[in-house]
């Protein structure tokens, strides 16, 4: 095929804006005025971490600056005392 023959298929119109609009999420700790983040809460720690043990960023997560840094913090102690593993296999 001659790449001077070619024809480009053309691309079909959407009807939908390219970026939807995010939905802003709400700071679970700001909610229920938490004031100290227990690094003891394993549970609740494990919902701030991905699937390889990375701390999810405030963007995923919806944990504010303030919160987002204490949070990490808790998350860095957890895995000291060894309630949290630094890594999956």
């Amino acid at each position: 095929m001659n790449p001077r023959t070619f024809k480009k298929k053309s691309a079909a119109k959407k009807n939908f804006p390219r970026y939807a609009i995010p939905v802003q999420k709400l700071c679970y700790f700001c909610m229920e005025q938490v004031d100290y983040i227990d690094y003891k809460n394993s549970k609740l720690m494990q919902k701030y971490l991905s699937r390889y043990m990375k701390i999810e960023p405030r963007r995923r997560s919806g944990t504010c600056a303030k919160h987002q840094r204490s949070v990490a913090n808790a998350l860095k102690r957890a895995r000291h005392m060894a309630l949290l593993p630094f890594t999956i296999r």
